[in-house]
Order: C-alpha cells, then sequence, then structure tokens
C-alpha cells in the first residue's frame, strides 16, 4: 500500500533551538540595559515585542505550501533590486556615518539589504530548480548556461550593496550564489575551475597586502570609495598601531572577551565599554559575562541550528525546498562565522548582525521569515508507508 501522511509537522528541535538564541539575545540586551541604562535601555523589551511580530509572521509564511512561493520568485527579486537601487533616489533613504543603507520613516529605519537576501534565496532557487526540469543532459552547455543564470541574478545584488558600502553584506550575498551553486546540479569539473580561479585570486590579494601592506592600503584609499575597508584591514593586522575607530574595537572585543576567562565574571558585570554592542558587538557580551563556556554554548546552539537545517535539505524530496535550505544555510553560516571571526581578531570588522542574538526588528523579522521558510519546507515533507530508508 501507498499510503502517504502529509499532516503538517512542525520542526520541534529546530524552533526550540531558535528560541533557546533569542532567549540569549533578550537577557543580553537586558544586562546590557541595566549596566549602561542611558545608552541600551529598552531594547530588551523592543527585541521581544519584534520576536512576537516575527514568530506570527512564521504563521503567516506556513499557510501557504513552500512550491508555491515559486510564483512569488520574480516580483520579489525585483521588488528586492528596486529597493537597493532605491535608495539612490527615494526621499526616504538615510544615511548614516558615511553609508547609504537605509530608509527612515519617522524614528523607524529599514534596511532593504536584510530583505534582499532572503528574496535572493528565494530566485534563485526556483531558477535552479526550473532549469535542472528544462534540461536533462550534464555538459559544459548546461554548466555554462545554469552558472550564467545566477551570476545574472546575484551580480545586480552584489554590486547594489556593496557600493552603499556595505562590503559584509555583500558577502552574505556571494556565500548565498556559492552554497547553491555547490548544489546546483553543475559538474565538480567546472565548479573547481570556477572556485579555483576565485581562490587564487584572493590569495593573490593577501600576497599583494603582505609584500606592500602600505601600497596596498593607499590604493584603497585613493583610488576607490572604500576607505572604512582599508581602515578596518589595518585595525585587524595591527590594531595596537592605531588608538581610535575600528582598532580601538577590536582591541576591545579582545580584551571583553579574554577577561570573561572559562566562566565569565557573572551577570551584568560589565567592565569594557565596547560601543555597538547591543548589534555587532553582542558576543563579546556574552563572552565577558559567562566567559568561554557560555560563548561555547551560544556557539553549539548555532551548530545545532544548522546541523537542522542541513538535515531538512537533505531529507526533503522537493529540489525547490533542498534548494531554499541550503540558500538559507549559505545566509547564515556566513554571518555567523564573519561576526564572531571579528569578535575575536581572526577576520576584519564588518557591520553583520549575528543572526537572532544582534538587536534589530529588520534583521529580526528576516531571520525569522528564513525560519519560517524552512519550518514550511520541513512540514510540507511527506512520508509513505513502507518507504525504504536508503
Amino acid at each position: 500500500m501507498d499510503n502517504q501522511n502529509t499532516r503538517p509537522r512542525l520542526d520541534t528541535f529546530l524552533v526550540t533551538t531558535i528560541i533557546l538564541i533569542v532567549g540569549i539575545s533578550i537577557f543580553t540586551l537586558y544586562t546590557l540595559g541595566e549596566a549602561y541604562p542611558s545608552f541600551y535601555s529598552g531594547y530588551a523589551r523592543q527585541q521581544l515585542i519584534w520576536f512576537i511580530i516575527s514568530s506570527i509572521g512564521i504563521a503567516a509564511i506556513m499557510v501557504l505550501d513552500f512550491d508555491r512561493y515559486r510564483k512569488f520568485a520574480w516580483p520579489l527579486y525585483i521588488l528586492g533590486v528596486f529597493m537597493l537601487a532605491g535608495l539612490h533616489f527615494l526621499p526616504w533613504a538615510w544615511e548614516n556615518n558615511g553609508a547609504l543603507r537605509w530608509y527612515k520613516f519617522g524614528g523607524t529605519t529599514l534596511q532593504p539589504s536584510e530583505f534582499v537576501k532572503v528574496f535572493l534565496v528565494v530566485a534563485l532557487a526556483h531558477v535552479i530548480t526550473s532549469h535542472n526540469e528544462k534540461w536533462t543532459k550534464k555538459d559544459l552547455q548546461y554548466d555554462l548556461f545554469l552558472l550564467g543564470k545566477i551570476l545574472i541574478l546575484t551580480l545586480p545584488v552584489f554590486l547594489l550593496i556593496a557600493i552603499q558600502p556595505d562590503i559584509g553584506s555583500s558577502l552574505v550575498i556571494l556565500s548565498i550564489a556559492a552554497f547553491l551553486i555547490i548544489i546546483s546540479g553543475i559538474r565538480w569539473r567546472t565548479i573547481l575551475t570556477l572556485f579555483g580561479t576565485a581562490f587564487v585570486i584572493i590569495a593573490s590579494l593577501f600576497m599583494l597586502y603582505f609584500a606592500n601592506p602600505d601600497t596596498f592600503i593607499s590604493f584603497i584609499e585613493d583610488e576607490t570609495s572604500f576607505d572604512h575597508v582599508a581602515d578596518r584591514i589595518k585595525a585587524w593586522d595591527n590594531p595596537h598601531l592605531y588608538t581610535d575607530g575600528a582598532a580601538m574595537q577590536s582591541i576591545k572585543s579582545m580584551l571583553a572577551i579574554g577577561s570573561g576567562q572559562l566562566s565569565g565574571k557573572g551577570s551584568m558585570n560589565y567592565q569594557v565599554w565596547i560601543p555597538e554592542r547591543h548589534t555587532d558587538m553582542i558576543f563579546t557580551a556574552v563572552a565577558e559575562q559567562f566567559g568561554f563556556v557560555g560563548a561555547s554554548i551560544l556557539v553549539v546552539l548555532y551548530f545545532l541550528m544548522i546541523y537542522r537545517i542541513i538535515q531538512i535539505a537533505l531529507e526533503t524530496k522537493d529540489p525547490f525546498g533542498t534548494y531554499l535550505a541550503v540558500g538559507i544555510v549559505g545566509m547564515f553560516t556566513y554571518q555567523i562565522f564573519q561576526n564572531i571571526g571579528m569578535s575575536v581578531q581572526l577576520l576584519p570588522l564588518t557591520g553583520l548582525p549575528l543572526p537572532f542574538m544582534s538587536y534589530g526588528g529588520t534583521s529580526l523579522l528576516v531571520y525569522m521569515a528564513a525560519i519560517g521558510l524552512i519550518l514550511n519546507v520541513r512540514s510540507r515533507q511527506k512520508s509513505f508507508m513502507f518507504e525504504s530508508e536508503n
């Protein structure tokens, strides 16, 4: 008998993991508000409100079968590109600290690049699925056509975000594309050629920098519009040579994390002042209060979240659902690695938030929407009686 079970199933493991991470976020914001009331007061309450709102959004996302979101792939992509381009001509565009990344409506700000990450995942998943439905023979033409489609969708978004300037978010866009290229069906010889070329270019840039760092930095400052990138590279390479800006933030970040030692200083016991601690630097707040143990627990929760999403991607029998899940894995994985990496001075500073932890209504709403898509994919999985486990 070939009966199937189509009853929607909620992935309690993934839901529990997200609730725990958001719970740590709200508690950390509360402790920051208590320790520095003039800077961070009320952020915990607002984060809780946004979590409730975004949870309702998840319920709305799960009303439709995830496969029906393919119909919205192009409208969402076009909307995302328009939102990014509109920063240069719409009256609500708002520039802050030399970056043109937000729309401002009264006292509320909206960062379109956050929404575009999920829009791009949906669009790329749809394009890859459609391509594989039409092409049966995998040869060089198949590889080049599919790779071209992925790049045509990715590059405009990448460039529009990079010129804001927002190198961190633009690299998230590349991470999404890279993860999807790997599982898109493109043959490995083509993938290795593409990634090998990218590796050679990146390695060459590193060699040029370490061979003559002053010339490299001067070129970025004088010939490009990415002065802030040069500052952050200098701060990452040798922060003790500088006394302000990104360098000081790097030094303070390492001092806060190191001072937490094994078990931390205790709740609300902050002794190191770091700017933007409720957003980009929230990992340092966890590490200073609860030390290596607390920081490790948070990292393990992120690992479990990524692991579960990958499991869902492998288990679903719908290619579109698989591509959705893998694209979202690419989005989360890079942001987590980059944010924690910059906090421990493994990577240069960027403005990327730590998913579900950093304060921000827009970012939390988008990340919860991404989880909503994953839960949708999981809930619509069909299981068959006497189905083989292999």
